[in-house]
């Protein structure tokens, strides 16, 4: 039990090196901000949708109403086999922009030829995109007016052939969906500190960009296409190995998406475990080293308490070095993520965040190992 004690204290500095640094990171990129210019960038924006009828309309109205040249601006909706209204409504906001295409992917590919259709579903838009830029979002997210004007201001002057923006969750009803906002705002930190340092790059498809020339450069999806998430990040991953001086993180509130959290805990069981069950298939180290230490830190707090019975002493100490260390660090971390965003209102359920942060880690962690089977957007997915 010795051995447990001094894992604990090695796994919590392995930890604090990852927060701090992080700290020190989100405090070095620069905040951008938009000076008077007049875009000149062609964009083709893609928005992959299934079932998406109680949001698409209010995720078009946002993208219409950017202030941006609407002349410059192309949207592609691309319906993965819905069930609902989403293509419907979806035409009714045609008169809202100068092009909007609508395209059924069942008209390009069976359900059952596919097990990854939100990849097929954007490589089916990208064949019809004309713009220079493809931005890439989600059919159930909000967006300010600013939002293009920001990411595409730091695109033409930052020389980037690639970048992704920040992802909040808002309009937050529960604790569950409080803490999932908190824990986001964590990751969105991780994620701008990892592209900016070229450390580890990670990103979210709900806010990207990319250059159209660029995404047939690398080949698309091809090498993964049989994996059934992970379309940003495979994507990210390939991009930055051909180019990795190009790859940028646009730090404004300006250039953040907004969608709504899980509101039950198996809808946040399934979405956190379809991100997971993609880890072991990047190429980056870099990555699965960050996830494993994550991990590690959580698996060693719960195991201390499962068998605290059999040494109350030594894995008493284990769990409390644990818990104080990474409580810490991650109040301090959270704190100035949370305020940045103007969100600092979150840190309230800072307390019992920090427990369920830790069980959802070491829950999901296990289970992307072992049970690799969740539900998706009405699909059994494995």
């Amino acid at each position: 039990m010795i051995f447990y004690v001094l894992f604990s204290i090695a796994i919590t500095l392995a930890y604090a090196i990852i927060i701090v640094l992080s700290i020190k990171g989100w405090k070095a990129i620069p905040t951008w901000e938009v000076r008077p210019y007049q875009p000149s960038t062609t964009l083709s924006i893609l928005i992959p949708a299934r079932n998406e009828e109680k949001n698409i309309r209010e995720t078009l109205k946002a993208i219409a109403a950017q202030e941006y040249p609407k002349e410059l601006v192309e949207v592609i909706l691309i319906d993965d086999h819905s069930t609902d209204q989403t293509i419907p409504i979806a035409q009714s906001c045609s008169h809202l922009f100068s092009k909007l295409t609508i395209l059924p992917l069942k008209e390009y590919i069976k359900e059952e030829e596919t097990g990854s259709f939100k990849k097929k579903a954007i490589e089916t838009a990208y064949g019809f995109s004309t713009g220079k830029l493809i931005v890439q979002t989600d059919a159930d997210c909000i967006m300010g007016k600013n939002w293009l004007r920001t990411i595409v201001s730091f695109y033409e002057t930052q020389d980037v052939r690639m970048g992704t923006a920040p992802v909040n969750f808002f309009k937050e009803k529960n604790l569950l969906e409080r803490f999932q906002s908190l824990d986001f705002m964590g990751m969105m930190g991780i994620t701008g500190v990892g592209i900016h340092y070229q450390f580890m790059r990670m990103c979210n498809g709900a806010n990207m960009f990319y250059e159209r020339d660029v995404f047939k450069e690398v080949d698309g999806f091809k090498g993964n296409e049989d994996i059934a998430s992970g379309d940003d990040m495979f994507l990210l991953h390939k991009v930055a190995e051909r180019y990795p001086d190009k790859i940028g993180f646009v730090k404004s509130v300006d250039a953040t998406v907004f969608t709504e959290a899980k509101p039950t805990l198996k809808s946040f069981y399934h979405q956190r475990l379809r991100w997971a069950t993609k880890n072991a298939s990047y190429d980056d180290i870099r990555v699965l080293f960050v996830n494993a230490i994550v991990f590690f830190t959580c698996f060693a707090f719960v195991t201390a308490l499962i068998f605290l019975p059999f040494d109350f002493y030594h894995l008493g100490i284990s769990a409390l070095i644990i818990l104080l260390g990474k409580g810490l660090l991650d109040y301090f971390f959270l704190g100035m993520m949370s305020r940045f965003f103007h969100r600092s209102d979150l840190m309230r359920i800072f307390l019992p965040a920090q427990i369920m942060h830790i069980l959802y880690i070491f829950s999901i962690g296990m289970a992307a190992n072992f049970i690799k089977k969740y539900e998706w957007k009405g699909r059994k997915v494995r």
